[in-house]
Formats: structure tokens, C-alpha cells, sequence
């Protein structure tokens, strides 16, 4: 592997000079690449020479373009994923990926391109969420890319790793759940449902007390609700075109009990019932998940009179109430809580590690108090 310049005359009689980087692959394949400067040049000897010894170096002239790479990825994705998941794939190519990149070859997208789509995509009225999450897809897809063996390196995960490290460095945390912002606050709760109309107040009632997400409720089937036992069985779940599937992870799939206030709830409503699903729509199939926020649970704030400065419902969503039981599970009893342990809460939440569980909810568990210990372990070894 080398690096040379190289000079030549147009026909015009300018003196031209570039930059040439002389190498064999993994394969034993010779590949010249041209550079207008030394440094690019000794940029890319550098990066060939350690995909070569890796054996993961794919040359230019063998690279595909992105939108290819891209359909292979989607193929493959069509039959381990769910549709909700690969229309947003979809959606995040058509939209935000192909009209800028589709046409780049794969070992042309480095990191500079992909803080340069990432500006672009902000300066062009994307929302900073839509971006991270375009920029998730094309890391998917590069990734698929390296193991079918068409590009040695994915900048998206070379750029999302200088970024942890950045914020490592930093210690900047990720914003904590706040009681009264982000998690109601009791007397905010008991009256969200005092004001919920009859027909959305049980569905509320029981997000409320069993923690439950919102695809569960929509899946929930009376056969999985024992009301002598006062236990839900979560076993399935509702996507977002209402079709039934498995929880989001093994551990969703769980057991959890409920008081009387819920099966009161749940045995008068069950009289009501005249269908499979415990909270159906007014033709007995799964309720959209965009009706039951809009038209009973921000509602239900709004009559509550739980609204921000600008009038506006201050819980917007039902994560609200999913992180309420959190709360439930984890306040001390003297406190009106369970006093659950972190691992209890994991597995009533359905959490797929407790890591998750932690950095979520680890904030909310109370502090204990051990001065008194700490007092008689140090009056123990130091005289005072």
C-alpha cells in the first residue's frame, strides 16, 4: 500500500497534481484511488489499511448505491418485523433518506455525510426527533450493508459512538421524570377520572392501576382478566392498524394483580359488555389508540381543569398513567405507595431489563435515611 503524488499536462498545457492511493484488498485485488490532496489521501490509506486487515474493505468500484442497499434491507425486514415498524421504514426513505443519499454509493457516505443530511434535514423543517430517528434507519441499514459484506464501515455508528463519548464527557443526563410534569399527581388523578365520561373512565381506570400500555388495553380480551383472582394477563397486544400480535417483548408478557377498585370497575362494566375485547369500539373491534386520547383521556383533563398556561391539557397522553403506576409500585406505604423493589417493578411493567426499569424510574425510589448506621460504624473505629 502506498501513497504517491502524480503529475500530468492537459492538453491546454496546465500542470495538473493529484494524489494516489496504491493498494491490494483482502482478496489479493489491486485498486488505485485518486485524492486532490496528501491528507485525503493519507485519510483513506489509513482507513483502507485497517478494513483490509479486518477483512472487511469493500473498493468503490464494488459498492452498491444506498437505495439498493436499502430494498434488500426492507426485504429482509418485511419478514422479521412488524408493518407498523417497516411503513415507517418506508416513510423514513420516500421521505428523508433517498431524495438526498439514494444515489451514493454505500463507501461514499461518511461521516461528514451524515452530518451534512442531518443539517439539511433540519434546516428543511424536520423535527429534531424525525431526524435521530431517519438517522436510526440509515445506521440499520449500513449495518445490513457491512454483514452482506457491500461497505467496511457505517458512519452512522461511528458518529452516534463519538457522540456518547462526547456526552459521557460532558455528564449531561437525560431529563428525569418529574411527579406533577410528567406523572400525575394523586388528587390531579382522582380527578381525571371523576371528570372521564362513562364509556372511557373503566379504560382509564385500570391504565391508572395496572400500568398497562396502550397497544395492551386495546388487546385486552375478557378470557385474560380474572376477576376472582384480581390478576390481568397480559398475553397480546394491538399494533397501530389495530391488528393482534404478541407483546412488545417476553418480559411484556406478565401477571398483574389489581385492587377492588378495579374489579369493582371491571365487574360493573363487564355487564355492560357485549364483546371479546374488555374495551372494543362501539362495533366490538380494537379502538384506535388516537380515539381513546382524544376523546377520552385529554378530555377527562381538560374537564379536570389540569391545563398548562396556554389553556392547553397539561397530561397530552396515556404514558401519563403508565408512569403513574410506576410511581404506585414504587412509593414507600407510608407514603401511599407499594413499596415494591426495583426488580417487582420491572416485572409489573413488563420491562424488558431492569436497566430499563432504573433509568427510567431509578429517581423516584426513596432515599433510605443511614446516618444512624453510618454514626455507629465510625463511633466503632474512630474514638471520639
Amino acid at each position: 500500500m502506498s501513497v504517491r503524488k502524480r503529475t500530468w499536462t492537459t492538453a491546454n498545457g496546465e500542470e495538473r497534481t493529484a494524489w494516489i492511493v496504491d493498494y491490494t484488498d483482502q482478496g489479493g485485488a489491486r485498486h488505485i484511488e485518486t485524492f486532490k490532496t496528501k491528507t485525503e489521501a493519507k485519510n483513506r490509506e489509513d482507513e483502507v489499511g485497517v478494513n483490509v486487515r479486518t477483512g472487511t474493505h469493500v473498493a468503490p468500484s464494488k459498492s452498491i448505491k444506498l437505495r439498493d442497499a436499502a430494498n434488500a434491507w426492507l426485504e429482509a425486514s418485511e419478514r422479521e418485523l412488524e408493518r407498523a415498524t417497516v411503513d415507517q421504514y418506508r416513510q423514513h426513505l420516500k421521505y428523508h433518506l433517498l431524495p438526498f443519499i439514494g444515489g451514493q454509493k454505500l463507501t461514499d457516505i461518511t461521516t461528514d455525510v451524515v452530518l451534512e443530511l442531518q443539517t439539511r434535514l433540519l434546516k428543511e423543517g424536520r423535527s429534531k426527533v424525525m431526524v435521530q430517528k431517519v438517522l436510526v434507519t440509515l445506521g440499520a441499514i449500513l449495518s445490513d450493508a457491512q454483514l452482506r459484506r457491500k461497505v467496511g464501515h457505517n458512519a452512522v455508528r461511528e458518529v452516534q459512538a463519538a457522540r456518547r463519548k462526547k456526552r459521557k464527557s460532558s455528564k449531561r443526563e437525560k431529563p428525569k421524570l418529574e411527579i406533577g410534569k410528567h406523572i400525575p399527581l394523586p388528587a390531579e388523578l382522582a380527578a381525571i377520572l371523576a371528570n372521564a365520561k362513562a364509556h372511557w373512565r373503566p379504560l382509564l381506570v385500570v391504565a391508572a392501576f395496572t400500568g398497562l400500555r396502550a397497544s395492551e388495553l386495546r388487546g385486552l380480551h375478557w378470557k385474560d382478566v380474572d376477576l376472582k383472582r384480581n390478576e390481568v394477563h397480559v398475553r397480546q397486544r394491538a399494533d397501530r392498524y389495530n391488528v393482534m400480535g404478541d407483546p412488545k417483548t417476553d418480559t411484556s408478557r406478565r401477571v398483574v394483580p389489581f385492587g377492588k377498585v378495579v374489579c369493582n370497575t371491571l365487574k360493573e362494566w363487564k355487564l355492560k359488555s357485549k364483546h371479546d375485547l374488555v374495551f372494543p369500539n362501539g362495533e366490538g373491534n380494537v379502538e384506535w389508540h388516537a380515539n381513546i386520547v382524544n376523546r377520552g383521556f385529554k378530555p377527562a383533563v381538560m374537564a379536570a381543569g389540569i391545563v398548562t398556561k396556554d389553556g392547553k391539557p397539561k397530561y397530552t397522553g396515556l404514558h401519563a398513567l403508565r408512569h403513574f403506576y410506576a410511581s404506585l409500585c414504587i412509593n414507600r406505604r407510608e407514603d401511599g405507595g407499594f413499596g415494591l423493589l426495583p426488580k417487582n417493578v420491572q416485572e409489573r411493567m413488563g420491562h424488558s431489563s431492569i436497566t430499563v426499569t432504573m433509568d427510567t424510574y431509578g429517581h423516584l425510589f426513596p432515599r433510605a435515611n443511614d446516618s444512624k448506621v453510618i454514626d455507629a460504624v465510625e463511633g466503632q473505629l474512630v474514638a471520639t
